[in-house]
């Protein structure tokens, strides 16, 4: 009789005991290569085809920067002159944190609490915090202008809320689902409507008329940096901190003696 029959089997470290990790076949192997190989391909392609001096269009930007209306040849290229290349960041932003939600909800692994801070760091985030926010405010407004805008802004306010996250201030239920969606999409939103005004107003799509490009571009502006900023502190926590919050219990009326 055979003393090992019926217990239980030991696996070695590192190994899978599901078998979902196994290799792959030499034919999906075989074939990674060859897409792999014909990639690098057509990038060396391009980039041995590029002219060895960039013909540059700084001479275009500043001809039509007084249509564009802004300051800031930057925010011209990024708003204005090329806004279908932004309208598609954001798009991809919005992308990358629709997969996380995905990807957690499908997740069985239960997230480890973080780590608390002490008083010294909660008290320097706390007084830090409305430093972040004005100078975020003032990267969104100098942006007209000068080096800045809604990515630069975004990222402040991304930056703040990390903080506050890991100092505890911003808990898992911080607000409801339909605010955190509506953030997540104001930006492309307003966005999309911009550019569907300028249909209505006789020009193509994302071409924003010169009375109007100046208001329309700070409205973009302004609601990219929401949708960006929550988009970074979502990704860094890794899913979504929406949710209704637990109801609090009613306390019992004591029986009367």
């Amino acid at each position: 009789m055979d003393p090992t029959r019926g217990a239980p089997r030991q696996i070695p470290p590192g190994a899978d005991p599901t078998g979902e990790g196994r290799a792959p076949s030499l034919l999906v192997r075989l074939l990674t290569g060859v897409g792999v190989t014909a990639f690098g391909v057509l990038l060396a392609w391009a980039i041995l085809s590029l002219p060895p001096t960039a013909p540059g269009l700084l001479h275009e930007v500043r001809e039509h920067l007084p249509r564009s209306g802004t300051k800031s040849m930057v925010t011209a290229v990024l708003i204005n002159f090329r806004g279908y290349d932004t309208l598609l960041e954001l798009t991809v932003l919005l992308i990358a944190v629709l997969g996380v939600f995905v990807i957690r909800q499908g997740s069985r692994v239960p997230e480890p609490p973080p780590m608390p801070l002490g008083p010294l760091a909660r008290e320097f985030i706390r007084v830090l915090a409305p430093f972040l926010v004005i100078f975020a405010g003032y990267l969104l407004w100098a942006g007209g202008e000068h080096p800045g805008g809604a990515f630069q802004a975004g990222a402040i306010l991304g930056a703040l809320g990390i903080l506050l996250r890991l100092g505890g201030a911003l808990p898992d239920r911080a607000w409801g689902v339909l605010t955190e969606r509506l953030v997540l999409t104001i930006g492309i939103f307003t966005f999309a409507a911009a550019g569907l005004a300028c249909l209505a107003w006789g020009e193509t799509f994302l071409t924003f008329p010169p009375a109007h490009a100046g208001a329309m571009i700070l409205l973009i502006e302004a609601t990219g940096t929401l949708a960006i900023g929550l988009i970074l502190v979502l990704l860094f926590v890794g899913g979504s901190l929406a949710g209704t919050p637990p109801a609090t219990p009613r306390p019992t009326p004591e029986a009367e003696p």
